[in-house]
């Protein structure tokens, strides 16, 4: 199968390595620096340094030439790039291939789920859905074993493109909660930040864990009243990619909560950081969704003090350990 994977940061480039083991795999990068510059390295020095990029694997920095005859396209960038590079296929008319995003969070001032931006943009796009799950791009490139989810409304197209897409080093599970595998994947880095605020200030691993077990009924709680199933978020892109997120090394949103318990700036962090980290904007974004909705999320609402009320770590933790004892799955 040729695919096109559009986005040179580390998911893009470690997706395109996974699928170059046994597809026609084309990676597209909007900076023709950065892709000259995996041209002559043979590896993504910016944002996955140390992984070898296949000598199979085409790169480009002209999008006609990505897209051109590929039979899959995955959008592997930011929420925030998705609208403009749906547009941008939309330009080449070539909106109607079957499409792939594995973007994680709300879109910014909208609120909208990346399938909500795609209906937007494409609504003609019915063989479409999301690539989520516990997955650390370094690893993914590395080879080691993972398993994701690829989630769409449209059960057939989930399962004929997770078979053809599946690998023994990359499994890949369908899921017709397309909602459900997608607020997982955002809501998810909020609470990593969450537990890094946590584990930066010391607390322990009781207060860890229970951090991500409260984090999961508040990420369920906002799901279920969106229209999801309960059931995605017991999986891989619901408490799987949870766990991962709060506690991997390699998770920028949990290095956003071990640095804001040292009480740095949130600019200087990001600064710091190099990185996307997903769960800064979509944090903002999920509160005023779970307002919308009338959702308690308590844990979502202390993170958005931290991150951009100027609130202090501790009096966060004081306000959340002071709230009045309930029915553990009451609310």
């Amino acid at each position: 199968m040729k695919l096109a994977v559009l986005g040179a940061g580390a998911w893009g480039t470690a997706l395109a390595v996974a699928f170059a083991r046994q597809h026609e795999v084309t990676l597209w990068g909007r900076d023709p620096a950065l892709m000259a510059a995996l041209q002559q390295d043979g590896v993504n020095r910016r944002y996955l340094d140390g992984c070898p990029l296949p000598a199979s694997l085409a790169l480009t920095a002209d999008l006609a030439v990505a897209v051109a005859d590929a039979e899959l396209v995955l959008i592997v960038t930011p929420i925030a790039g998705l609208r403009s590079s749906l547009r941008a296929l939309k330009a080449l008319r070539q909106d109607d291939v079957p499409l792939l995003w594995a973007c994680k969070g709300l879109e910014a001032g909208s609120s909208l789920l990346p399938h909500q931006v795609v209906e937007q943009e494409c609504p003609h796009l019915t063989r479409c859905g999301v690539l989520s799950g516990p997955s650390f791009a370094r690893e993914v490139a590395q080879g080691l074993p993972a398993a994701v989810t690829l989630g769409s409304e449209n059960a057939e197209f989930a399962r004929d493109y997770a078979r053809l897409l599946h690998s023994p080093l990359l499994r890949i599970y369908a899921n017709d909660d397309l909602v459900g595998v997608e607020v997982g994947g955002a809501v998810k880095n909020v609470m990593a930040i969450a537990t890094g605020v946590a584990d930066g200030m010391g607390l322990g691993m009781n207060s860890r864990a229970a951090l991500i077990t409260r984090g999961l009924a508040e990420i369920t709680r906002l799901a279920v009243a969106m229209g999801a199933g309960q059931q995605s978020l017991l999986g891989l892109s619901g408490v799987g990619d949870l766990i991962l997120t709060c506690t991997g090394a390699l998770s920028r949103n949990r290095q956003v909560g071990l640095k804001l318990a040292e009480n740095k700036p949130l600019d200087v962090i990001l600064a710091e950081l190099g990185h996307v980290a997903e769960g800064v904007p979509t944090a903002r974004e999920v509160l005023a969704m779970a307002e919308r909705l009338e959702v308690d999320m308590p844990i979502t609402a202390a993170v958005c003090d931290l991150l951009y009320h100027g609130a202090k770590p501790q009096d966060v933790v004081d306000q959340l350990l002071e709230r009045s004892p309930k029915s553990e799955f009451g609310g």
